[in-house]
């Protein structure tokens, strides 16, 4: 289930230092995506024992504000539960990125109080057309609605996430997703980084300029 893990990052958790660990596999072929070898392939990244993970983060443990468990998509995996509760006897809080594509586990995560707090990447407008180009798959809107619902209403620090790029989204699609999402929850756009990306022909994509993403940015001001 564990297919990597980093002992600090100051990138994964707004405002803390975090340990993150990757769980393999997901159900979404997102062309921009840059962990595609652990969607695609993650056998080719040796399991890692949660045992040996927890006893390296209780030795930086001081140094942390906390855990992200993310992916791939961790939900797929029927151990998650269990691998947040052990996570749990660190001490530290939890946080926990999805693409919200599996409502009942976020439900069944909420209820148990097993995070602190979710990241859910939506990754277009809720429009079926939007969707499938940014995931590359058919995907079933009203579990991504679902999870949006769910995140929105638990009571837990949350964001909505969308990494953008121009060749998948315009200014409409950006207030489109605005606009879809609950009020009261906080949303971050991330500007596309070109480099190792599953579809190879997004290597070298044009991306937006700094200029041109603040202003996209100014969108979701109130």
């Amino acid at each position: 289930m564990i297919r990597g893990f980093i002992e600090t990052s100051f990138v994964d958790w707004p405002g803390r230092s975090c340990a993150v660990i990757f769980t393999g596999g997901c159900n979404l072929r997102c062309p921009f995506c840059h962990n595609h070898p652990l969607v695609l392939a993650p056998e080719d990244f040796p399991p890692l024992d949660p045992d040996e993970i927890i006893a390296r983060i209780m030795t930086v443990g001081k140094w942390l504000g906390g855990i992200c468990v993310t992916g791939g998509e961790p939900t797929l995996h029927q151990g998650l539960p269990d691998l947040l509760i052990r996570l749990a006897e660190t001490g530290l809080p939890i946080k926990l990125d999805s693409n919200g594509t599996r409502p009942e586990v976020l439900a069944r995560i909420i209820d148990q109080d097993l995070v602190e707090m979710i990241d859910m990447d939506v990754k277009a407008p809720l429009e079926q057309k939007r969707y499938r180009a940014a995931v590359g798959v058919d995907i079933d809107l009203d579990l991504i609605r679902r999870s949006i619902n769910l995140i929105a209403t638990s009571g837990l620090a949350h964001r909505f996430r969308m990494t953008v790029l121009p060749n998948l989204h315009q200014e409409s699609d950006i207030m489109a997703w605005h606009r879809e999402l609950p009020q009261g929850s906080a949303r971050k756009l991330q500007n596309f980084r070109p480099g190792q990306t599953l579809d190879p022909a997004l290597a070298a994509a044009t991306v937006f300029t700094d200029q041109e993403f603040a202003e996209l940015e100014k969108i979701l001001l109130p």
